[in-house]
C-alpha cells in the first residue's frame, strides 16, 4: 500500500511542481512549501493531540515517554529515522504497541518534497540537461541503492529515503509525460492496461508477505502496476 502511496504522490506533487517551472521557468519554494503545511500540519497535529491523549492513559510510563519522543520526530517529518534507531521492526508485532509508527511513510514524503524542488530548478536552469532523464537514471540509482543496501541493512533500507526515492520518482517520471503531451490516445488500449495494472496490483497483495527483501527490484509489481494505471486511465475509460 505505501508503495502506491508512494508512486501516487509523486505523481501527483511532482506534476503541480514541473507545470510550474515549464510555464513560468521558475519555482515559488515559499509558497510551495506553505502549501504543504497547510496541507499536512492540521490533520497531523489533530491525530497527534488525540492520540497524545488516549496514550497518557492507555502507555506505561516508558512507553509513554517513547511516544512523545515519536511526536516530536513526526512533527519534524524525521519519524523513519526515529522508528529505524529506535529498532522498531514495521512488521513485528512491537509495532502495534507505536502509534504513531505510520507517520514514517509521511516523513519520507516531506523529505523528498523539501529536496526535489530545488534539483528540478537548478537542473531546468541547465538547458542541456533533459529533466526527464535525470529523473530516470536517479530512479534506476534509487532502485540498485535500494537492492545494495537491503543486503546490508533491510531495516534501514525500509525507512530511508534514498531506497524509496525511485518510487516518488517513477511516479514523477509520468507526470513528466503528461506534460511533455506523450500521452496514450487509445480507449482500447487504455483499457487493457489499466485492466493488467489493477491486476498486477492485486495480485501483489496477495503474493507478497515479509519474507520479501523490501524495497527491492522485487518490489516493482505494485510500482508498475500503479504506474500503468497512472499513465493509461482515461475518464472514458471503464474502470
Amino acid at each position: 500500500g505505501v508503495d502506491i502511496f508512494f508512486v501516487i504522490s509523486g505523481y501527483l506533487i511532482s506534476k503541480l511542481i514541473l507545470k510550474e517551472v515549464f510555464d513560468t521557468n521558475k519555482f515559488d519554494l515559499k509558497n510551495f512549501y506553505e502549501r504543504r503545511s497547510r496541507r499536512i500540519l492540521p490533520a497531523l497535529i489533530f491525530v497527534l493531540l488525540v492520540s497524545l491523549i488516549f496514550s497518557y492513559f492507555v502507555l506505561l510510563p516508558s512507553s509513554f515517554v517513547d511516544f512523545a519522543k515519536s511526536i516530536i520526530s513526526s512533527l519534524g517529518f524525521v519519524s523513519n529515522y526515529y522508528f529505524y534507531f529506535s529498532g522498531q521492526e514495521y512488521a513485528a508485532e512491537s509495532g502495534l504497541l507505536k502509534p504513531l509508527l505510520h507517520t514514517w511513510s509521511l516523513s519520507v514524503e516531506e523529505q523528498f518534497y523539501i529536496i526535489f524542488p530545488i534539483i528540478i530548478l537548478t537542473i531546468y536552469n541547465f538547458k542541456k540537461i533533459n529533466i526527464f532523464t535525470f529523473i530516470f537514471l536517479f530512479s534506476l540509482i534509487s532502485i540498485f541503492f535500494a537492492e545494495y543496501l537491503s543486503e546490508k541493512n533491510e531495516m534501514l533500507n525500509f525507512y530511508t529515503l534514498p531506497s524509496r526515492a525511485w518510487e516518488l520518482l517513477l511516479g514523477t517520471l509520468i507526470a513528466t509525460l503528461e506534460l511533455k503531451k506523450v500521452k496514450n490516445k487509445s480507449i482500447l488500449l487504455s483499457e487493457l492496461f489499466v485492466l493488467l495494472g489493477l491486476i498486477i496490483i492485486i495480485l501483489s497483495f496477495i503474493y507478497f508477505d515479509e519474507s520479501i527483501a523490501h524495497p527491492t527490484y522485487r518490489s516493482l509489481p505494485p510500482v508498475l502496476g500503479t504506474l500503468l494505471i497512472l499513465y493509461f486511465a482515461q475518464s472514458k475509460s471503464i474502470i
